[in-house]
């Protein structure tokens, strides 16, 4: 029998993985389902795919569950109804992306392929996924509770912008009518939820498990909590007659998110109140431990052995996620949003075991393909003083400057790499995921030796790059960089000097991969003629570029669709229509024949000859300023 790019003739038997027919529930002897789970992407057994997390989870707690991926939403609705409806709750994922970013580019044009479906085919999930798997269930089975997660719900749990629709909407639980949302890294608030429902709890007391959301109505009293106070939002139709009233908003849903300690949001929507119960406490290592540790099998199901490769798990699946979460506190990024701003990382001995589990895969060659994180310099790095961090509101710890009590030592992931590495069934162990060089650049002498910022660079250079490393400066300027809450373009210049150096002395020829954004806010078009001559002057022709993309929970998304920045209130320019998005991004390509004229008449507009010239070169038959009459 031939067999696929994600299936192999020692894949585990079909009990393996958590059923997803009938037959395959009958198979383990079941007559009822505790848990039924619908997913917006084909079904990996893998820790990188949230619904395997989720449903290893449910069963790891001695629950029955099963999963729906990728129903079809078009027809008699059968996928919905074939596993009849569970005991306790269904719970919805639209996926590990959110489905509109996976659905549309930045110029809202529908993509033609989807990473998490066999084949990469596109149109196995509908538009804001979770919303519409909800309506549908709600529809079929009234009376079951529904629970709403992962990166959609994350994301809109509160009053947003939504880009696509060009529209403010309420809380995804008033379009979706779900009963429950589980916001961020859902593992924590699960294991309570299941763990309240085992004790005969019912599913509408669940009013105060942290790092969850719900509606009431508006005349109920709030759910009794000592140990929370209460920050009131404006309320979502005081945010649609103002958006300065909607910047304002984010700025405390923003704060509140990133505490250690954070208050209980309440907005008004209608006649009803939402509720935003606080985040839980960062995950300890014992606890991500015991989610990476479940017993996946690592791979898709086998009902997609025919249909194709499913190219998102082709990605990650010789890689080790190290850690979650990230301090950065990008203003265009949903990281911390969703996996929080703290760093909760993994054991030396659960990583090794993942490790040691890649290479006993039959299709394994002998490459890691990445050890790393969502940033992946940021492994065991935390507050050096706890109580400091417990008392701060700062959505990042690395912005404007390092903080003091941030501990950036870079050992503990020299460590991993080396025994990585060293593996008998390893040849090389890879860092694919990005890194932040900005922590890599010392105050002082001390500094660099405490934290191993060369030892860890020369490290990765000389045995952790496949020829090319990526990073993302994502501007040149530095008043565009602080909108972004990025480090001035000096750090890369830095940065670049010893990568150069550390590849030279090891006898390298490797290349930096350096990401930028066009249109971001605060971004004008003389900011992308500056970027476009500076990275030329450092020899890049850019390929990895990005418009920017607005999406929710960010403070540039809020400053795109308000015209304020949230923390200031003041009013910031941002490229909104097709035509000013255009003329940013023309300048990535300055070394494109057609983009030339064009560039050279728009910046004799802006009255900025000289980018011309250093960016073009001088125009036939043009003399230097001084000399023309």
């Amino acid at each position: 029998m031939s067999q696929t790019a994600n299936h192999h003739p020692l894949t585990p038997g079909p009990d393996r993985w958590l059923p997803t027919t009938r037959k395959e529930v009958e198979a383990r002897g079941w007559d009822e389902l505790d848990v039924i789970l619908i997913s917006g992407d084909a079904y990996v057994d893998h820790p990188a795919f949230g619904h395997a997390v989720i449903g290893r989870i449910i069963e790891s707690e001695g629950l029955r569950v099963a999963i729906v991926p990728q129903p079809n939403w078009q027809d008699d609705l059968r996928d919905f109804k074939k596993l009849g409806k569970p005991r306790l709750f269904f719970g919805i994922s639209s996926g590990c992306m959110d489905p509109m970013v996976n659905h549309y580019t930045a110029a809202r044009r529908l993509r033609s392929t989807d990473a998490y479906t066999p084949g990469g085919k596109s149109g196995f999930r509908p538009d804001y996924a979770a919303v519409a798997y909800s309506r549908i269930l709600k529809q079929l089975h009234p009376e079951v509770p529904v629970i709403v997660g992962g990166i959609e719900g994350s994301l809109r749990r509160v009053s947003h912008y939504d880009y696509w629709s060009d529209s403010l909407k309420p809380s995804i639980l008033v379009d979706s009518g779900a009963d429950l949302l589980v916001y961020g890294m859902g593992d924590q608030p699960l294991r309570e939820i299941l763990r309240l429902l085992a004790r005969g709890v019912p599913f509408s007391s669940l009013k105060t498990i942290p790092q969850t959301a719900f509606l009431q109505p508006r005349t109920d009293p709030l759910p009794k909590n000592k140990r929370w106070q209460t920050r009131d939002l404006a309320s979502h139709e005081a945010c649609l007659r103002s958006k300065k009233t909607f910047a304002r908003n984010f700025k405390f849903v923003e704060q509140e998110s990133n505490k250690q300690f954070a208050n209980r949001l309440t907005q008004d929507v209608g006649e009803y109140t939402l509720v935003v119960n606080p985040p839980y406490q960062t995950m300890t290592e014992s606890e991500i431990d015991s989610s990476f540790d479940l017993p996946y099998t690592r791979l898709p199901h086998p009902k997609y052995r025919k249909r194709g490769s499913i190219p998102a798990f082709e990605m990650i699946k010789f890689s080790v996620n190290m850690h979650r979460g990230c301090f950065g506190g990008c203003s265009f990024c949903t990281i911390s949003a969703h996996q929080g701003k703290m760093i909760a990382s993994r054991s030396k001995a659960s990583i090794m075991n993942e490790v040691d589990q890649i290479t006993g895969m039959p299709d394994f060659k002998g490459y890691i393909s990445d050890l790393g994180g969502p940033s992946a310099n940021m492994y065991k790095m935390k507050g050096k003083v706890q109580a400091i961090c417990d008392d701060c509101v700062s959505p990042s710890c690395i912005h404007p400057t390092t903080c003091h009590n941030l501990d950036t030592n870079h050992l503990p992931m020299v460590d991993i790499y080396k025994s990585a590495a060293a593996h008998p069934k390893v040849k090389k162990a890879f860092v694919s995921s990005g890194i932040r060089y900005d922590l890599l650049i010392a105050k002082d002498e001390a500094d660099e030796k405490a934290n191993h910022y060369e030892e860890y660079t020369e490290q990765l250079v000389r045995h952790h790059v496949s020829g090319r490393l990526k990073i993302a400066p994502e501007h040149t300027s530095d008043e565009v960089l602080k909108v972004m809450r990025k480090p001035s373009f000096q750090y890369f210049h830095e940065f670049k000097k010893r990568f150069d150096r550390l590849c030279e002395k090891a006898g390298l020829k490797q290349q930096l991969i350096p990401y930028f954004i066009s249109s971001h806010p605060g971004s004008k078009v003389e900011d992308m003629a500056d970027l476009a001559c500076q990275t030329k002057d450092l020899g890049f022709k850019l390929e990895q570029v990005q418009d920017f993309t607005p999406t929710p929970m960010t403070v540039a998304t809020v400053i795109y669709y308000s015209g304020f920045h949230p923390y200031t209130l003041k009013p910031m320019y941002t490229a909104r229509t097709a035509q000013e998005k255009q003329s940013q991004s023309r300048f990535f390509f300055w070394y494109k024949r057609e983009n030339r004229d064009w560039i050279r008449r728009t910046l004799e507009r802006l009255d900025k000859p000289g980018l011309a010239a250093k960016l073009l070169g001088r125009a036939q038959g043009a003399r230097p300023k001084s000399q023309k009459r």
